[in-house]
């Protein structure tokens, strides 16, 4: 089959699939048995404001119902997800390649913030003082803001954007979701659930395509804020790029997550720990631990510890029962490859090379085993940089002070995670360490949804995070009333529950 006669991701405008008009495409690959199985619609200026002008007539009848009345789609959207979302997670696994399992944990992720949100009229609520002066009152309104565009990484297809849409449509914005254009199905599963739901057409809108259609939406004047997650390079211009077009931005960069580990540890489950922060899905997790900071004497023995889990992972295709898939697509799995070349060069010892391993899958997938790279100088770049794949850096040092010393001068501050049995020293670390997400013997400390997701430093743009009350800051803006009445309102009795 010729890639002009693959099916076409289309875009979900006004409720329905909206053909492509301008013909650029991108592939879409089956990342483990490394084919083109379809194409994504690439958004030009036409669909752009298609998207736009939908999202922005269906926002007045969609702000102006009831509290109640959104919450009742909500709840459908909630059920309708528990119970076919085997379905979504066939759709990630075959086009970004995690294996079931791990689509499904990033599905109830998301389901969390969805439930937070059925719950948004408590979070909803203002604020009232009686009588501030001689017969009046002052009290405050939370309100929607509008049409607001999400623009989703590849690595979550499902849980990312499901941090901010739930919150957005339960305060009564319109959202317009920019997947990725590397595994778009699932945004456009979502788009059809919402419909089935309830949700009125325009509410929820996906357009697919790549830097264009980015540009268009952080330039558009009737697009009011936008929530950005991806690489640091691209978060900052984001942000600048929103900003300076009049628009409220939250953009989530990338991340160097350290997991310290103390020699009072508990070697077992730092190892543990190690291997599913370090290469649960391949390792393409903004909150990933890819170096372990071994203080003194701990380090060789930690090393082999995890030597020898790696040793037992099954790398292979996703719908096979194996531990990890492959890489999202071959250029992203050379990039990352190519990291194990600059750890020789370095110095560094590679323990595990995970070019060499034999998977479970297809010949031509975008394959790379779980790779650990033991003595990582600071200077190199697999250090440095964020590589974004299954390399594990273990670097050595001879104190916690020292460890402390190279987390804090990084340029990123996501997530740090500390392992010990000391109470003191993990009060000190979560005190001290300058990052936004913390774990104290939890590896990837992502917050649940009543709590709110961000980092310092380089890893977050904007001054409001993810999700939980700040996420509700985020989509809605506050209004303040003065208010003095010189006479009582005059009512008709009506003994009836007031209804919605």
């Amino acid at each position: 089959m010729t890639a002009s006669s693959l099916p076409i991701v289309p875009h979900w405008i006004d409720g329905a699939k909206h053909p492509q008009s301008g013909g650029r495409t991108a592939p879409v690959y089956d990342p483990a048995r490394g084919i083109q199985t379809k194409s994504v619609a690439l958004a030009g200026a036409s669909e752009i404001e298609a998207a736009v002008a939908s999202a922005k007539a269906a926002f007045p009848a969609w702000s102006g119902l009831s509290l109640a009345r959104r919450q009742t789609v909500l709840f459908a959207f909630r059920e309708l997800l528990e119970s076919r979302k085997h379905e979504l997670a066939e759709i990630i696994t075959a086009e970004h390649g995690k294996v079931l399992d791990d689509a499904l944990g990033e599905i109830s992720r998301g389901q969390e913030v969805v439930e937070f949100a059925t719950s948004l009229a408590h979070h909803l609520k203002g604020e009232f003082s009686e009588e501030v002066s001689s017969g009046v009152d002052v009290y405050s309104i939370k309100q929607p803001l509008g049409v607001v565009a999400i623009i989703s990484p590849f690595n979550f297809p499902a849980m990312v954007p499901s941090w901010f849409f739930p919150i957005a449509i339960a305060a009564g914005n319109t959202v317009i979701l920019k997947p990725s254009e590397k595994d778009p199905s699932a945004a456009l599963w979502i788009a059809r659930l919402w419909q089935e739901a309830g949700l009125p057409d325009g509410v929820f809108t996906v357009l697919n395509g790549d830097k264009e259609a980015v540009d268009g939406l952080l330039t558009h004047p009737d697009v009011r804020a936008v929530s950005f997650v991806g690489s640091t390079p691209i978060a900052r211009y984001v942000y600048e790029t929103g900003t300076a077009h009049g628009k409220r931005v939250q953009a989530l960069g990338g991340a160097k997550n350290h997991m310290l580990v103390l020699p009072d540890a508990d070697l077992d489950l730092a190892a543990d720990s190690a291997i599913n922060a370090g290469f649960g899905s391949a390792g393409e997790r903004c909150m990933a631990i890819s170096v372990v900071v071994a203080v003194d004497p701990v380090g060789d023995e930690l090393v082999a510890r995890i030597r020898d889990r790696v040793a037992g992972i099954r790398t292979g295709d996703g719908r096979r029962g194996c531990d990890m898939g492959p890489l999202v697509t071959a250029e992203h799995r050379d990039k990352v490859a190519s990291y194990i070349d600059v750890a020789i060069a370095d110095g560094a010892t590679v323990v595990t090379d995970g070019r060499r391993i034999k998977p479970d899958g297809e010949p031509g997938g975008f394959w790379l085993g779980p790779t650990l790279i033991d003595h990582v100088p600071t200077t190199s770049r697999v250090y440095t940089e964020e590589i974004f794949g299954p390399v594990l850096s273990v670097v050595r040092v001879p104190s916690y002070e020292a460890a402390m010393e190279l987390i804090d001068h990084g340029a990123y501050g996501n997530g740090a995670a500390i392992f010990t049995t000391d109470g003191g020293a993990a009060r000190r670390f979560q005190r001290e360490v300058q990052a936004g997400m913390i774990g104290i013997n939890v590896p990837i400390p992502v917050p649940v949804a009543t709590f709110s997701f961000g980092g310092w430093k380089d890893s977050l743009f904007g001054d409001v995070k993810a999700h939980g009350p700040e996420g509700v800051r985020f989509f809605t803006q506050v209004k303040t009333v003065t208010s003095r009445w010189h006479d009582p309102a005059q009512g008709g009795i009506n003994l009836g529950f007031p209804q919605n």
